[in-house]
């Protein structure tokens, strides 16, 4: 337990210095200023604060500023919640098989509430400010429904985990609204995986602790993150979301509609095999105990760091095979291997690592999606439906399979499953390719010339307006000047130039000043 608390530790303080540079450089560079490292932005703010302020006081103003941070921990603390408690969760079992009570009913009840939160709650949340009241109610709603697991089982754990499944679920589609507001789009991959790693985590701490102390404990723990999830939210100023009524807009709509879609039959499907490992496998190697407990995401946290920090040269679609080949692998390993040891490390590093490859493919994809719609938590909500909907369809069939002693015809259906996945990527990468050009899991699409003057339709605007400066950048750029010509101009300094220029990339959705050039020019001549 002491290992994994100083673990969590180390990667949280090392996330607060990451987030505290990126906040204070974005500040400096507005006065000009260039600082490389943390310890240079403390000591220029300590030139120009009085003495009073102190560093604790510079750290806490440049928190308060980064609601990207506050963000991330807001949706870690929940998702800490649903991973350890009311998705399946060690705890919920650790705690039905302290009283006895058979699992499988309240496990199923608790997956189809966070079904239809997930589902529905883009219908009663169209703004920002909605979106705030939902998932800070969200959060203290599933806090509640919590307190009767403290007390022997009745009526209310089976009301509180549909009460809690469904208010959870509600809380992590409106948290598409803070992931637009406080993530630039080219950040958004590094984000999600942020909050799936931290969620996974905390999950592996709360396991831990309600195994080797007690559930109740781990319980207590969780409600406790709730408050600081609810705190954090408190906190955030979310602006409301800009509505553009272009027709650039309305030209992505149908676009949009088919990507989603065709996002949410691919992750349905695929998530089958998520509800086989969870009631097929994983309960086979039971008997090994304390492994099965901490182990089982460590694969997943590993693969979800590598994909992280990947150079943007790599190109991460190439991993969704790998991930393909990782899940055949694995139920082939589970119907020809043993159950000791070795076995369940190997059955269980190849799924996990596969898990997290497309888990960072649709929540990144959903991320870069709600830039084209004016309701985030409705796409996002309903893209993670789709993930919850595939495990509950899997979980259902892992149980028939579970008591049937079926082991090779869960490894037929799991390869039945990826051939169909493969015959549905193409056909995602088409749709998506129009819309998400520069995105790191999608290969460009060359196709129809009608496609390509479809999405350069509405390519040719940026997703965000321009700052003034920003626009007087971008006439220089489309000049040919070099950015040592644009900062003797402007009368600023090459790396401010820079700046700007990375933000100008962004807000069009292009990796260069090669492609940013050759999309304008189009957008002119079409």
């Amino acid at each position: 337990v002491t290992n994994i608390i100083q673990g969590f530790w180390l990667w949280f303080h090392s996330f607060l210095r990451v987030a505290f540079h990126s906040t204070m450089s974005q500040l400096l560079l507005v006065k000009g200023i260039h600082c490389k490292s943390p310890f240079s932005m403390i000591a220029f703010y300590h030139k120009s604060c009085s003495f009073h302020d102190g560093r604790f006081a510079l750290v806490k103003r440049a928190l308060a500023l980064n609601g990207r941070l506050r963000s991330i921990l807001a949706f870690s603390f929940l998702s800490g919640y649903i991973l350890s408690f009311a998705f399946e969760g060690q705890i919920l079992y650790s705690l039905l098989e302290l009283h006895n009570v058979k699992a499988s009913s309240y496990i199923m009840l608790a997956v189809a509430a966070q079904f239809f939160g997930l589902f529905t709650c883009g219908l009663y949340t169209k703004s920002a400010q909605q979106a705030k009241t939902v998932m800070f109610f969200g959060l203290g709603t599933s806090l509640i429904s919590s307190v009767p697991f403290f007390f022997p089982p009745s009526v209310l754990w089976g009301v509180g985990l549909a009460v809690g499944g469904y208010a959870s679920g509600a809380s992590l589609a409106a948290w598409g609204y803070f992931l637009r507001a406080f993530t630039p789009k080219q950040e958004r991959l590094r984000t999600c995986a942020d909050v799936l790693i931290g969620s996974n985590v905390i999950m592996v701490a709360l396991n831990v602790l309600s195994t080797k102390l007690s559930p109740q404990l781990g319980l207590a723990v969780v409600i406790f993150g709730l408050l600081l999830g609810m705190a954090s939210v408190w906190t955030l100023n979310l602006q409301p979301v800009k509505q553009k009524g272009d027709a650039s807009r309305a030209r992505a709509k149908d676009s949009l509609r088919q990507g989603v879609l065709l996002l949410c039959l691919f992750v349905a499907v695929l998530t089958i095999n998520s509800g086989l490992m969870y009631h097929v496998i994983q309960p086979a190697f039971e008997h090994l105990g304390e492994l099965t407990v901490w182990y089982w995401p460590v694969p997943y946290i590993a693969a979800l760091v590598v994909l992280r920090n990947l150079p943007a040269k790599i190109k991460h679609s190439r991993m969704l095979y790998a991930g393909m080949a990782g899940i055949v692998l694995a139920f082939l390993g589970f119907m020809f291997l043993g159950r000791d040891t070795l076995s369940y490390l190997i059955v269980d590093t190849l799924f996990l690592a596969a898990c997290g490859v497309f888990d960072l493919f649709w929540w990144s994809i959903l991320g870069s999606l709600l830039d084209y719609t004016e309701n985030p938590s409705l796409i996002f909500g309903i893209g993670l439906s789709a993930n919850v909907l595939g495990v509950l369809g899997g979980g259902l069939i892992g149980l028939w399979a579970a008591q049937h002693s079926w082991t090779a015809e869960v490894t037929v259906l799991a390869l039945t499953v990826i051939c169909t996945t493969l015959a549905i990527l193409p056909l995602l990468n088409h749709r998506l390719g129009l819309l998400l050009k520069t995105h790191a899991y999608l290969t460009a699409y060359k196709g129809a010339e009608e496609d390509v003057h479809t999405a350069a339709g509405y390519q040719n605007e940026a997703l965000d307006p321009l700052t003034a400066r920003e626009q007087e950048v971008l006439e220089m750029i489309l000049s040919g000047k070099s950015n040592r010509e644009i900062a003797a101009e402007l009368h600023i300094t090459e790396n401010t130039v820079k700046t700007h220029a990375q933000s100008i990339y962004s807000k069009y959705d292009v990796r260069g000043r090669a492609k940013l050039i050759s999309l304008l020019l189009k957008g002119e001549a079409l």
